[in-house]
Formats: structure tokens, sequence, C-alpha cells
């Protein structure tokens, strides 16, 4: 499938999940924001529902998503993983990542599919975004593009294609997270971008997109907040989704291909979960093939501790959006926690609440040690060093593939690559 064929089809809306004409999926989504915001965002909608089937426009994206980006990003068999679940490999890594005491039968050994994302440029499939809002915000004469980042790839994607296009670029980050990804930061300012560090709060991801919200509420007519995932006000959930639709689409063709039929089970890191519905995208309308979106366990199920929106959060409105949120019963955000910068965010996108609500998808945490376990079999067994974010979704693919037999299909977003995450002291992270 080439790069054309699958941003074509990214137009197309999720038939299971369409949003209405207000943004709604279900109860979730919408428009919650200051009044001063709402011109952006109609002006915004307008350009969306303008530019995204014009053919100029796809045109320009199709070209550079297959010459800049360098898409289709491969679908990879992990014979590698495969053999370790196996062959019970003996090392220290290996065993780590073992079947739990009570599994005493012999170890399944599902095939386990890579979609490499971490092989785009930039390093993962924040790209795919960032390029395509870049090109919209050019064609509605904005002169200025700003972004939030946690894990700093959306940052580094968004200064990206500030730099191709010759745009001013501002990206805010938690101060927490400038500490823990200190490469990100070198990388944006490097290509032109002003990293404006964030000290309130858990100075993360949550409060880099408060301060750039703020931002645009005084800038909007010059500037275009480019929103890293499937996020905040409408249209920004829709708008992401589909830019990353290209994930799924080129996947689905992959497997098809390679196999002759669809996946068993499609599995996703969440943190605002850009990466998962965009591969998710492809597959809800069939039944089938299982969505699983993997969150951050953290170190434990106490507040704080972790960052698992969907799995022990309820409904609430953060960032402009109705969605699943982590709160207090006063409604208030409380602190998260992952050993994943990208994934510690106390909210989720709407789109995924419904999926949850509806029963489509499954959302289930990761803990750090079985990401970092996952980190480092992934790195030995395959030659790959995964972002710790992605590592969540591999974690949780090693256990679907254990639980099931040789004929089954485990299909996996590996998001970004670790680089990112090589120099950090992981063992003090807990």
């Amino acid at each position: 499938m080439t790069a054309a064929t699958t941003a074509t089809a990214a137009t197309a809306a999720t038939a299971a999940t369409a949003a209405t004409a207000a943004g709604r999926f279900g109860p979730f989504g919408g428009r919650y924001v200051p009044e001063t915001l709402i011109p952006a965002l109609d002006a915004l909608e307008a350009a969306w529902r303008e530019l995204r089937d014009d053919a100029a426009f796809r045109a320009e994206l199709d070209d550079l998503l297959r010459t800049y980006v360098g898409r289709p990003t491969p679908l990879h068999r992990a014979r590698g993983l495969e053999r370790a679940l196996a062959e019970a490999v003996a090392d220290d890594v290996a065993q780590a990542v073992a079947p739990r005491p009570h599994a005493s039968r012999p170890t399944p050994h599902a095939r386990i599919y890579l979609k490499r994302e971490d092989l785009a440029h930039t390093g993962s499939h924040k790209l795919n975004n960032a390029l395509g809002q870049a090109l919209l915000a050019r064609a509605m004469g904005r002169t200025r593009l700003i972004a939030e980042t946690g894990a700093g790839q959306h940052g580094v994607a968004t200064a990206t294609a500030a730099a191709l296009l010759g745009l001013p670029c501002v990206v805010y980050m938690g101060e927490r997270d400038i500490e823990r990804q200190r490469l990100n930061v070198v990388r944006m300012e490097l290509l032109g971008a002003t990293v404006v560090p964030v000290a309130s709060g858990t100075r993360t991801l949550k409060d880099a997109t408060g301060e750039a919200i703020r931002d645009w509420m005084g800038s909007y007519r010059e500037t275009h907040y480019v929103i890293g995932s499937v996020v905040g006000p409408h249209p920004y959930p829709s708008m992401v989704r589909d830019f990353q639709r290209v994930i799924g689409d080129e996947a689905r063709a992959q497997i098809l291909d390679a196999e002759g039929r669809l996946p068993d089970i499609a599995v996703a890191c969440v943190g605002g979960g850009s990466n998962a519905l965009g591969l998710f995208s492809a597959f809800v309308g069939d039944d089938d093939v299982e969505l699983v979106g993997v969150e951050a366990g953290g170190s434990g199920g106490a507040a704080g501790a972790h960052s698992a929106t969907l799995a022990r959060g309820r409904p609430g409105v953060l960032h402009g959006a109705m969605s699943y949120l982590l709160q207090d019963d006063d409604g208030q955000i409380v602190d998260t926690h992952s050993i994943a910068a990208g994934l510690d965010y106390p909210g989720v996108g709407p789109e995924h609440a419904w999926l949850r609500e509806s029963g489509r998808a499954r959302y289930l945490p990761s803990s750090d040690d079985d990401a970092l376990n996952a980190y480092r079999l992934l790195a030995r067994a395959e030659g790959i060093i995964p972002a710790l974010e992605s590592a969540h979704a591999i974690a949780h693919a090693l256990e679907e593939a254990r639980t099931r037999d040789g004929k089954a299909i485990v299909l996996v977003c590996l998001s970004g690559r670790g680089d990112k995450d090589v120099g950090r002291d992981l063992g003090g992270e807990r």
C-alpha cells in the first residue's frame, strides 16, 4: 500500500466511533473551553473539513509522508520474541518476563508482528500528525506553531515540521520531563525551537498542556496549537486520529499480505492515545480483531503511583474535552506516575473513553517493572530498543502471546524508538 493510498484512506471517519457534528463520541468529547477560543476552533474545524479531501493538500502530505517521513513503515515479525517465549530463554532478562508460577503448561507461542513506527523520521509516529497539522496551519495563514510535549517526541516532531516549513516554534515541557528526556530537548533546540520549561503542578505533560493552552488563548490569530494526541476540544481528537490512521491502514494491508488474514489482537500503548487510535481505526469495524490499549500501571494502584486513566479513572473534563480522568472525590486532578514520560498524563482521548464504554476495546495497565523487562528483552531478542512508552505495549503483547496457540496473530504498534531513554538511570524510577 502506498503512502498516497493510506493517507487518502485516513480521511474516512471510523464508522463505529465517528464523532457527531459537535465532536462527541457517545457522551465524551465536545468543547469545554473559554469563549475566546471558540473562533479559533471554528476556524480550525472549517479549514480541516475543507482541506482533508482537497487534492492538492493530500498530494503534498502524501508526498512528504513517502519521501520525508519514510512511509510506509515496515511490519516486522518478531521471531526473536517468539523464540524467547517458546524456549523460555534462561538468561536473567528472559526469566524476568517468564510465565507466572501458576502457568505450568508449555508456553504457547503466537506469532508477533511489530508495526515499526520507530523507523519513521524523528523516531516515532508523532511526525504523521505534526506534519499534517503544520501544513494545515500554513494553509490557514498561521505564522507560528506551539506544542506541548511529555516524552519529547511530539515536541521534536513539531520542531521538525516547523523547520521544514520555515515557521517559528515554541514547545512547552514540564521541568521533570526536561530532566528525564534531555536528549529530546537538545534535538528540539537544534531544530530551532524554543523549549519553555513548566514549573507548575507535577511539572509533567498535564502542566505543559495547560501552559500551551494559555499561550494559544492570547495568540490564536497568528498561532496554531499542534496538539500531539487525540485529546483536547473538537476537532482535535478526530483530526489527530485521521492523521494517525495511516498506521492502521498500512498495518492492515501488510498483515493481509504476510498472513492472508487479519490479526487476532491489536495492541498499543495509551497515554493520550494517538498511536493506539491510529492502529485501532483500521480494525474497529472488524469484530474478530480484539483491541487492547495498554496504560501506565506505574508502581501500583494507589493514587499518584500510576497513570492508568481508563483502568482506574472516571469521567470528567480536562483540557477542553469530556473523557476519563484520574481525579479525587472532589473532582481535582490527582498526581500521576509512569517511568515513561509520554504516558504520564491523567487524561485520555475521548474516543478511547467511548471504545471502553461501548466494550469495543479493552484497557489495562502494565507496570513500570513489566515495561522495563519488555524493554530489555526486545533489545536482546530482536536488536530493537523501544521507547519506554512502546515497551508497555510489548509487555502486554508478551502476556497475550503466552495465552494463545501458534495460529494466533498478535499485532503491536511499536510507537517509538528508545534512544531518548538509554542514558537514564532507570533503576531508580519506581
